[in-house]
């Protein structure tokens, strides 16, 4: 391990519930980072869809170009498709969670695209220039179309840790796509140490913790097929990492200071607090 913490990987996810596009450098804003979760898949009742219950999402591969003018996607036996970004045109409901909020429809052509690659009627929505979204946790702030907060911080020490666990059951290791993180930290010795980290500076950044990363089914999937797998990580992390809340593995943070980070840039943390759950 490097001897002190650094940012060793950045990932944001344009589309929530496709795959992620690694970078080495990335502007954050309040929302996260740029382009994040800041387009939806809906089914035909607006209501959003998810790996939970299509996990075929993960096989489509977005692209954001012409500084969030264009979207590209792509998907294994599809044609790619290119859209113009609309940021103008009438809102409609979307659910995300049970909450209801607003989102600028994308078209005919994507949606047709993405209802042959998930097999389901399916629309593809913006979030618009208005959302005003508020988050929850220890620090409010606010996101995209995000599960809930605006970043997800998990460390590598945590993956180690866990593949001890699952190495215990004669379980293979785990990707770290498989948590889907935008912010991976290198350095950190004690597992879990993104747990009691209350502020954190990155760059020209600053987050503030908001509560632990309650992990679902989306782990079960592997990323790269789009296929489940079975009990694992569930499982393992039940053994060791179960909350009153759920299973927990990273945690969620808020933006404090928006600015520029990048892969090596060293993690800073000025407040500590103790461990939730």
């Amino acid at each position: 391990m490097p001897s002190r913490p650094t940012v060793s990987e950045l990932t944001y996810y344009p589309v929530k519930g496709c795959a992620g596009v690694s970078v080495r450098v990335a502007e954050l804003t309040p929302a996260g980072l740029a382009y994040d979760r800041a387009f939806l898949v809906v089914g035909a009742d607006g209501v959003f869809r998810s790996q939970r219950r299509d996990p075929r999402l993960a096989l489509i591969r977005p692209e954001i170009g012409g500084d969030g003018a264009r979207l590209t996607l792509r998907a294994p036996g599809f044609g790619a498709l290119e859209l113009a970004v609309d940021t103008t045109s009438a809102r409609r409901d979307v659910l995300l969670f049970k909450t209801a909020y607003r989102g600028i429809d994308q078209g005919e052509a994507v949606a047709g695209w993405l209802t042959e690659v998930l097999g389901a009627p399916s629309r593809l929505v913006r979030v618009p220039p208005e959302h005003d979204r508020v988050t929850d946790g220890l620090t409010p702030g606010t996101s995209a179309y995000a599960d809930s907060c605006a970043l997800h911080v998990l460390s590598r020490s945590s993956l180690d840790l866990l593949h001890r666990q699952l190495a215990e059951r004669g379980a293979a290791p785990l990707p770290m796509d498989r948590f889907r993180p935008n912010i991976v930290v290198d350095g950190w010795d004690e597992p879990h140490t993104e747990d009691r980290a209350r502020r954190i500076a990155i760059g020209d950044t600053e987050l503030g913790y908001a509560k632990l990363a309650v992990r679902c089914a989306v782990t079960t999937v592997e990323q790269s097929s789009g296929a489940r797998t079975g009990p694992e990580p569930l499982r393992s992390l039940a053994g060791y990492r179960r909350t009153a809340e759920g299973v927990v593995f990273g945690a969620k943070f808020a933006v404090l200071r928006p600015g520029k980070l990048s892969v090596g840039d060293e993690v800073a943390v000025s407040t500590w607090g103790e461990p939730e759950g």
